[in-house]
C-alpha cells in the first residue's frame, strides 16, 4: 500500500455493465452476477464452502446529491468445487451472489457496476445509473476507458502513476463514501493558535489557506493555484476538523449523557459545514484571483426576482445600468460539484443569455455537456482536470486563466 494512491484504500477493483438478468429484482430473492472468473485476483479462489463479505451497497445518479446506501453482503463460491472434490470433476464454476435490497431494486440494464475490495475484506458494491457524470467519473477513477466484454474488468494494482490520488480523484472519492485520511498535523498548534481553538469564518480560513503556501501566486498561473489552494485548504480543514470534533465528542461522552440527540446534532452539523465551507471556499479563492488579475466584479449581488448569481462583471451597478452594453457583461456561477443543479443557474441574470459556470468537478458526461451547450452555458473548469474529459469536450472547455482574459478585455474594451 502507497499513501496517496487508489491502494491506500482499494485492493482491488472490478467493472462490469449489467445485463438485463442482473437487474431483474424479480428472477428471485437471491440474484447471481456472471462472467465472475475474473474476481479471482481480488477475491481469492474461495475455500472450502461459501464465503461472504460484508458489503456496502450504493446507488448513485446525477439527479440525486446524496447516494442510496445499504449495508448488506456478498457470497462468493464455487459451485463445481464438490464435483471436483467428490468425482474428480474438473470444471469450476465461480459464483456471486446477492440479496434484493434498496441498491438492487433502483438497478436498471447497462447501469454500471463496481465490486471494489478494501483492505479490511469488506466489500464496496456501487451501482451508478447509465451515461451518467457519476458512470463517467467512476471508470476515469480506476482507468476503464471502455467496458467491451459482458464479463468484469478488473484491477488488482492501483499503485499506478494513473492511480495516484489528486484533487479530481479525491471529489469522485467523497461521492462513494471514501474518507480521505491525509492531514497536515504540523499545522494544527498553529490553527488552534490563530483561530482560538474553534472553526474561523470561511473566509479567514481560506486566506490561512493560502498564506500556507510559499512561492504560490495566481499571477503566473491562476488554473494551477486555484487547485493548490483548494487542496491546502481541504487537508487543513479536515486536520482541525478532526481535532474539534474529538474534543466535543469525548466531552460528550465523559459527561454521561444517555440521549444520543446531542451526538446526533454534532454529527449533523459537522456534514452541513463540510458542504456549505466547500462552495465558499471556491467562491474565496476565486475573489483572490479576481483581484490579483484586475479584474473587478460583485459576488453575489442582486439580480431581478432577487436572485444572487454568484459573480457578476464588470460590477452589479453596470448590470442594472440599461445604458451599459450587454455584450460586456459576463457572469459566472461556481460550484465546486455539478450534478444536475447547473440549471439552477440558468435564470440568475436575464441580461446575460451566455453563461459561464466553474467547476471542479473531473469528468462530467458528454450528454451533461451537450445540454450546457444547448442551454448557452459555458463549462469553466482549471486546466489540470480538462485531461478527465474526452478529447471532445476539451476542446470546447475554457480554464481559468482564459476566462480572465475574456472578462478583463469586456472591462477594459
Amino acid at each position: 500500500m502507497k499513501q496517496g494512491y487508489l491502494s491506500q484504500y482499494f485492493e482491488g477493483v472490478a467493472l462490469k455493465h449489467l445485463s438485463a438478468v442482473e437487474a431483474d429484482v424479480n428472477c428471485s430473492n437471491q440474484h447471481e452476477f456472471n462472467g465472475v472468473g475474473a474476481l479471482r485476483d481480488i477475491l481469492g479462489e474461495p475455500p472450502d464452502g461459501k464465503v461472504r463479505f460484508s458489503a456496502k451497497f450504493l446507488y448513485l445518479t446525477d439527479q440525486d446529491d446524496e447516494p442510496i446506501v445499504e449495508d448488506g453482503f456478498l457470497t462468493w463460491y464455487d459451485s463445481r468445487q464438490k464435483a471436483r472434490l467428490e468425482r474428480n470433476v474438473m470444471r469450476w464454476e465461480y459464483r456471486l451472489y446477492f440479496p434484493t435490497n434498496l441498491v438492487s431494486q433502483c438497478a436498471a440494464e447497462g447501469d454500471l457496476l463496481v465490486i471494489a475490495k478494501r483492505s479490511d475484506d469488506t466489500l464496496i458494491a456501487i451501482v451508478a445509473e447509465k451515461d451518467t457524470t457519476i458512470e463517467r467519473q467512476l471508470m476515469w477513477l480506476f482507468g476503464f476507458s471502455d467496458l467491451t466484454h459482458p464479463g468484469f474488468s478488473v484491477k488488482s494494482e492501483l499503485e499506478t502513476e494513473q492511480d495516484r490520488i489528486g484533487f479530481a480523484a479525491q471529489v469522485v472519492l467523497e461521492q462513494i463514501g471514501v474518507e480521505i485520511e491525509e492531514e497536515a498535523p504540523n499545522f494544527l498548534d498553529q490553527m488552534l493558535d490563530r483561530f482560538n481553538g474553534s472553526f474561523p469564518k470561511t473566509i479567514e480560513f481560506s486566506a490561512y489557506a493560502r498564506s500556507s503556501i510559499q512561492d504560490l501566486s495566481s499571477h503566473d498561473d491562476p488554473d494551477t493555484a486555484l487547485i493548490a489552494w483548494m487542496e491546502r485548504e481541504e487537508i487543513l480543514f479536515r486536520t482541525l476538523e478532526k481535532h474539534l470534533l474529538g474534543e466535543k465528542l469525548r466531552n460528550l461522552t465523559q459527561s454521561g449523557i444517555e440521549d444520543t440527540e446531542p451526538f446526533v446534532k454534532l454529527v449533523q452539523s459537522a456534514l452541513q459545514r463540510r458542504k456549505s465551507r466547500a462552495g465558499s471556499a471556491l467562491e474565496n479563492h476565486l475573489e483572490q484571483i479576481f483581484t490579483d488579475h484586475g479584474v473587478t466584479y460583485t459576488r453575489t449581488g442582486v439580480t431581478e426576482r432577487n436572485l444572487k448569481p454568484d459573480f457578476i462583471f464588470p460590477l452589479i451597478s453596470n448590470y442594472h445600468d440599461m445604458s451599459f452594453p450587454q455584450a460586456r457583461l459576463t457572469m459566472l456561477a461556481s460550484k465546486s460539484t455539478c450534478k444536475d443543479r447547473w440549471r439552477q443557474i440558468l435564470n440568475e441574470a436575464s441580461r446575460i443569455p451566455d453563461k459561464h459556470l466553474l467547476t471542479l468537478e473531473p469528468s462530467i458526461s458528454e450528454n451533461q455537456t451537450t445540454e450546457m451547450k444547448d442551454e448557452r452555458v459555458q463549462l469553466v473548469l482549471p486546466r489540470g482536470l480538462h485531461a478527465t474529459y474526452t478529447v471532445a469536450q476539451q476542446s470546447w472547455l475554457m480554464d481559468v486563466a482564459s476566462f480572465l482574459e475574456l472578462a478583463r478585455l469586456r472591462q477594459n474594451p
